[in-house]
């Protein structure tokens, strides 16, 4: 008996070293030497600007029949896949968003790494945006080592995602099951080497440039629909075109927007960066009707940066987009609403940056300044799936994970940079304090960010640098009953953000880089 009770313990000691052993391995700080805190300055001198596009679209994934329709692969209901290898296995792409066990089955249209490299002074950064539905911040960290590797006179580098959810699975939630993780560990390296060559395309194409700003407060609001009160939208267009300062031709433009990639919507299982992929042609190479133009192209490589998208910021199945020019309403998701919103974004990008009055730069100061900060992640399935290894993600203390936030600015020009889908009304004003909340109290995050975003345009890129999920205002979570504003149901967000703490605290930290952005004109 007593032997029996030795074993027993020995047994359960070994297992209880496993299990930590396991955790501390699962938790443990991927890039423990890492931390960014970088305030730089250049006075205003001659810009030199690149700009390039690297293809990200997968290749020899296997492919499936979807015999009931249902956009979920469940073999118990004779869906099957093609085995092109013969291992027996499905080596399939799993699509990010909406639901788990999607997988592509075709590509509708490709998938990007779009970079600019701008320099002015001394002072040199890269933006890189990527069709994919978001990038941790261990991958990113990862990502700028390579990229350090081969430029080491880049200052900084911004790694944004469009958020599309047609892309592959690049952070694990979205696998075959809620239990397994969706990361092809061989296309996860294909994005990264694919951001690294992008940036590294555009540093080596640099050329002196002229840069002119504008903006579009209005006309692009009936292209998206605010899905939870209060109804707050980032519906503004933000616009920078970039020209060969020799050529007069465009290198580049970016188009700063806030919404949700996935007007295809939850039945898609074709890979798509969705209405982005059409707006950026449109943008570049004009918009064709029959045999000719309606509109000219820009030229270069145009980028979408998109902005404050929590709330929940969507074209959602019941909103029609209206062709611009055949004034046919499509409603159905499908390819066919995609080139209709396209069509319709490119022509007010066009229209608006057509504005004789817009200042042309050729001179213009650059100011960066960019903090590593700590989140608390108090979602308990977060923490499961850290631990299961469905997250790739490392802690850096107790239930705390690295992040980042930054902003820069080019002349009149600041760019805001934040890790998750903010909800609007923390960039625009219009918090609530609604009855049901959990807390019960006034708004935290006060004043609006955007009221203390200096220079004449504001540029605001959500999942910028990280991936962290929804940016909820701590007076509006509501995750216990009675639910906010009459409802029957618990709002959506919640379980897709890191914690009732994280806008509190993403909202301290953008104030408080803002305030220390160098040299810069309050």
């Amino acid at each position: 008996m007593r032997k029996g009770i030795i074993i027993f313990s020995v047994f359960v000691l070994v297992l209880l070293v496993a299990v930590i052993g396991y955790s501390a391995y699962q938790f443990r700080d991927r890039h423990s030497d890492y931390q960014t805190d970088l305030t730089l300055y250049a006075p205003a001198a001659s810009i030199h600007a690149g700009f390039s596009k690297v293809d990200l679209t997968p290749a020899g994934f296997e492919t499936w029949e979807d015999v009931d329709g249902d956009s979920k692969y469940d073999p118990e209901k004779g869906d099957r896949f093609v085995d092109t290898n013969g291992n027996g296995e499905f080596d399939a792409i799993w699509l990010a968003g909406f639901h788990n066990s999607r997988p592509a089955q075709s590509v509708l249209d490709k998938l990007w790494a779009r970079a600019m490299v701008l320099e002015s002074g001394d002072i040199s950064l890269a933006l890189c945006v990527i069709d994919m539905i978001g990038f941790g911040n261990d991958e990113v960290i990862a990502t700028r080592k390579m990229i350090e590797e081969a430029l080491p006179d880049l200052d900084y580098v911004v790694i944004a995602s469009t958020h599309v959810h047609s892309s592959p699975d690049v952070m694990g939630m979205w696998g075959p099951s809620e239990y397994e993780r969706g990361v092809n560990p061989a296309y996860l390296t294909k994005v990264q080497e694919g951001i690294k060559e992008a940036v590294e395309k555009a540093y080596a194409g640099k050329k002196k440039a002229q840069v002119k700003f504008a903006v579009e407060p209005n006309r692009l609001e009936p292209l998206v629909g605010d899905t939870r009160m209060p109804m707050v939208a980032d519906a503004g267009l933000k616009l920078m075109q970039v020209i060969d300062a020799q050529t007069g031709q465009t290198l580049g433009t970016i188009m700063n927007w806030g919404n949700h990639p996935e007007t295809l919507w939850s039945q898609n299982i074709q890979l798509s960066s969705d209405f982005a992929d059409p707006w950026r042609n449109y943008v570049e190479n004009g918009i064709p009707i029959s045999d000719s133009l309606v509109a000219p192209g820009l030229g270069g490589v145009a980028i979408f940066l998109n902005g404050a998208v929590g709330g929940l910021m969507t074209t959602h199945p019941d909103m029609a987009v209206k062709d611009p020019y055949s004034g046919i309403e499509v409603t159905k998701q499908s390819p066919e609403k995609i080139q209709a919103q396209g069509k319709a974004l490119a022509k007010i990008t066009l229209e608006t940056l057509q504005d004789s009055s817009l200042t042309l730069h050729s001179s213009l100061d650059l100011g960066i300044r960019a903090r590593t900060i700590e989140l608390a992640m108090d979602n308990s399935l977060f923490q499961l799936a850290a631990f299961l290894g469905i997250f790739d993600r490392g802690f850096v203390g107790w239930k705390k994970i690295r992040s980042e936030v930054s902003a820069w600015f080019l002349g009149p020009a600041t760019f805001v940079h934040v890790p998750g889908e903010l909800y609007p009304e923390i960039l625009h004003g219009g918090i609530e304090s609604p009855q049901g909340g959990d807390f019960q109290i006034s708004p935290m995050e006060v004043p609006a960010i955007g009221s203390r975003i200096p220079g004449q345009y504001a540029f605001f890129s959500g999942m910028s640098n990280d991936m962290i999920g929804y940016i909820v205002p701590k007076s509006q979570w509501d995750v216990k009953p009675p639910y906010t504003y009459g409802s029957n149901e618990r709002p959506y967000g919640e379980i897709n953000s890191l914690g009732p703490e994280t806008a509190p605290k993403i909202h301290q930290e953008i104030l408080r880089i803002l305030e220390e952005l160098p040299h810069r004109v309050k």
